[in-house]
């Protein structure tokens, strides 16, 4: 397993029944924020994204549309969700189907060392279905139905009546499993994050669980139970392997040895089925339980989850194409308490792409780029004296450093933003308290003049390496323009402050151009 050198985290496999929305892209930015940052670090950082194409869902959208199931998901995955990744620019390692013959093999591989080692028994289960989460429901997780559904029981959150299913599965003696998983989450309290999320996994590990039905004997659309081709393997039970299958589980040692653990970065919603199934199956089979679990807020439209079936699901491409990817990538990370719900609207995306990136930060940049090339012919000054005020700036350089990366390490995104975002208002101040404009006009001031420019300079040098997880194509503009030495990603993110670069600046096109359009 893993020596800790390395930083393998997930998204989840998203399902390919329809296109994505932000709240998908949100999950994408969040786990691609967190790998570059790790990468930068000097880690052995592994990104993994990909689809989940399998289960009943999927197999009654494709008949809808008039095409088999495999046509419906090569169809979505080669025309939405990887076209997603470059929208928002998501740097990942692999991207997995659960298509894929190197997943569905050694899925098979997994369910028969588990029923070998007599963890699968046959058994008769009759309940209350939701197809929308693939997933049995208990009678708290339903509610009356409203108008069309009125006068039925709906699942909770898709809002859709449930099925009553009677079927003659294989289940997983999860429930064998209980005591296990407490003491996991006791002796380890990261194992679950954020508190909240944590706490409801224990509650509902210790109201008693059930075991699983891990087969589905009523339709054809799945992964080959391998000792009964009379039964497909449950989608969400098929799905979770994805995590192990692509990091080289039962066909390279090596690599699985090298990055297994992940850290799972996904919704609240499908937390239980990773925070208790997942390690389940693992203790089952004998694996090592993931590092982290971290269960993320939903995104609120209109204070409703996102969601395609009730109109509020919002195209990605709907942002970045007036914004561009840089900005959408900002105002998830920066708007929204990571690991909480947030509310999305148009107004405050642009509120915030004019004060905090247009103003704030790209402003700053333009402005210290300029005033180097105005008054120094763009070669950066070497000066020897400084005052109180640019070490106060070079100490601040080193604080949010510091704090960036030890709120990343605890999966706190914002709070690495505001930390850095420190940095760039007290370069702003900084710039507005020393005024260079003024200095120039004096030539007793030169050297005054020179130590100010300085100080910026290696100020946005600072910002530059901090940002780049998060606004990498603004980051990746002014690392040129400052003339940084090497790829900007090369850099060590946990020592910033300490960048070298070249000798010149040259001239650098605004960051974030005034967006004049209204939106929304």
């Amino acid at each position: 397993m893993s020596d800790g050198s390395s930083f393998y985290i997930t998204t989840p496999i998203f399902y390919v029944n329809d296109v994505p929305h932000i709240g998908h892209a949100y999950t994408e930015v969040a786990a691609d924020v967190l790998a570059r940052w790790h990468r930068q670090a000097g880690e052995d950082a592994w990104l993994l994204t990909g689809t989940d194409e399998h289960g009943q869902k999927i197999l009654r959208t494709a008949i809808a549309n008039g095409v088999t199931p495999k046509e419906w998901a090569d169809r979505l995955v080669e025309t939405a969700w990887k076209p997603l990744l470059q929208t928002v620019d998501i740097k990942n390692d692999d991207f997995i189907r659960t298509t894929d013959e190197r997943h569905e093999v050694n899925a098979q591989k997994f369910l028969q060392h588990l029923y070998d080692a007599g963890h699968i028994y046959t058994g008769e289960y009759e309940g209350f279905y939701c197809v929308g989460c693939e997933e049995y429901k208990q009678p708290s997780d339903l509610i009356d139905g409203t108008g069309e559904f009125a006068g039925v029981q709906v699942c909770a959150i898709h809002s859709i009546p449930v099925e009553l299913l009677h079927e003659k599965n294989y289940f997983f003696r999860m429930s064998t499993f209980a005591d296990q998983l407490l003491a996991l989450y006791e002796d380890n309290p990261d194992f679950v994050q954020p508190a909240a999320a944590r706490n409801e996994v224990i509650s509902f590990v210790k109201q008693g669980l059930s075991d699983l039905s891990i087969s589905r004997s009523s339709f054809d659309w799945g992964i080959k139970v391998p000792w009964d081709d009379t039964h497909v393997v449950y989608v969400w039970f098929d799905a979770l392997l994805n995590y192990i299958t692509a990091a080289g589980y039962g066909h390279d040692d090596e690599k699985f040895s090298r990055l297994w653990p992940a850290t799972h970065i996904v919704g609240k919603d499908i937390l239980r089925f990773h925070a208790v199934i997942w390690p389940a199956m693992l203790l089952a089979a004998g694996i090592e339980v993931p590092r982290r679990v971290f269960g993320h807020g939903w995104l609120l439209v209109g204070g409703e989850k996102m969601s395609k079936s009730k109109l509020t699901g919002i195209a990605p491409s709907q942002i970045t194409d007036t914004f561009g990817s840089d900005a959408f990538r900002y105002y998830f990370m920066r708007a929204i308490s990571f690991g909480q719900d947030g509310s999305f609207s148009w107004e405050d995306l642009s509120a915030r792409y004019q004060s905090e990136l247009a103003n704030g930060f790209g402003n700053l940049a333009s402005r210290v780029i300029a005033m180097v090339v105005r008054y120094c012919d763009g070669e950066i000054p070497t000066p020897t004296v400084f005052s109180e005020d640019d070490d106060l700036i070079r100490a601040t350089e080193k604080r949010a450093t510091d704090a960036a990366g030890e709120a990343i390490s605890r999966l706190a995104i914002h709070e690495a933003i505001a930390a850095i975002w420190e940095l760039v208002d007290e370069l702003n101040g900084y710039i507005t308290s020393q005024e260079p404009w003024a200095l120039a006009k004096d030539p007793a001031n030169r050297a005054r003049l020179e130590a100010v420019l300085f100080t910026a300079v290696r100020g946005l040098g600072t910002l530059a390496v901090l940002l780049s997880p998060i606004v990498p194509q603004a980051t990746g503009k002014l690392w040129q323009a400052l003339g940084g030495s090497g790829e900007l990603t090369d850099v060590r993110i946990d020592q910033a402050w300490q960048w070298t670069g070249g000798t010149h600046v040259s001239p650098l096109e605004a960051l974030f151009p005034r967006i004049e359009a209204t939106v929304g």
